[in-house]
């Protein structure tokens, strides 16, 4: 399949898409209202295929990659799911501890993208460790429909408690120095926000990837540096920013915050149309800059 960008596609039907992935619209009003751009024998169900991620395009640190060492490891979520499963990441050369960071994934479960991002931050020098939510459902089922199917099925609340017992599991890891930062991506954005505010004794640096954002009230609570990064055309999560930024700068909270110009929701994805390379670099950089000030590497 070749591969398409933004540009190929109809901005409506790019806002279409996203609320059909975050459950505001069903698959059938999802199908509906795309029929109109089913034009010049383009069926539906072509531009499904083609709006979805293709996980070959993703690939940037391959799992046998030299400079790293993976594995799955299980941890006890005692408030959440009792025993949850993740993707561990480090450099296979290291002395001495080193700080970690966890990686939320988006709402489909543990996805080839997910750990790619994960390999990416032991590259950059960094213990990573990508919990999956869907571990009590099976885990990841290797497609994103069904994943977000499954993720719909789980309390909000349990895993909440899945991922700051994740967090809590990296500190205490023997491979980390206890200096913990975590990125998520967008329900993966929220849940950093939110680990942010639950574990202001664990969490140190924060970047939230075009994530919702905590309640007013809660934002005192963070003590953790953050990077917060947007896109200029998600006016679903971008809504929020306002009132957080306001909530930021009352509280006194130490953060920087990025609006990505021209770029959609989930723009840093590389295995769907929505991705923008330049976007997706510069903000992964910053990232990676960021967790090394804040964290040490």
């Amino acid at each position: 399949m070749d591969r398409k960008t933004a540009k190929d596609f109809p901005q409506e039907l790019l806002d279409l898409y996203d609320e059909y992935v975050h459950g505001q619209v069903g698959r059938r009003g999802f199908m509906e209202r795309a029929s109109k751009f089913a034009i010049g024998g383009v069926t539906v169900a072509s531009l499904v295929a083609a709006l979805s991620p293709q996980y070959a395009f993703a690939q940037q640190v391959p799992k046998d990659d030299g400079r790293i060492t993976v594995s799955y490891e299980e941890y006890e979520s005692p408030k959440g799911a009792g025993k949850m499963r993740g993707y561990l990441a480090r450099p296979a050369k290291t002395e001495g501890k080193l700080p970690g960071v966890l990686v939320i994934h988006e709402n489909r479960g543990l996805n080839p993208y997910i750990e790619d991002v994960t390999r990416r931050l032991a590259v950059a020098g960094f213990v990573a460790f990508a919990p999956d939510a869907l571990t009590p459902l099976g885990g990841y089922p290797g497609n994103d429909d069904e994943g977000r199917n499954r993720q719909a099925q789980r309390k909000k609340e349990e895993m909440e408690e899945d991922f700051i017992a994740g967090a809590k599991w990296l500190h205490d890891h023997a491979l980390c120095n206890g200096k913990v930062g975590t990125v998520g991506f967008c329900f993966g954005g929220g849940m950093a926000n939110t680990l942010a505010v639950r574990l202001p004794e664990v969490i140190i640096a924060a970047v939230p990837f075009y994530g919702g954002q905590p309640a007013a009230e809660d934002v005192p609570k963070i003590k953790a540096a953050l990077l917060l990064q947007y896109a200029e055309l998600d006016q679903r999560v971008n809504a929020g920013w306002p009132a957080y930024e306001e909530a930021l700068k009352k509280a006194g909270v130490k953060y920087e915050a990025f609006i990505y110009p021209g770029v959609n929701h989930g723009f840093h994805n590389d295995t769907t149309p929505r991705y923008d390379e330049a976007a997706a670099k510069l903000a992964w950089e910053r990232t990676v800059e960021f967790f090394k000030k804040q964290l040490g590497a």
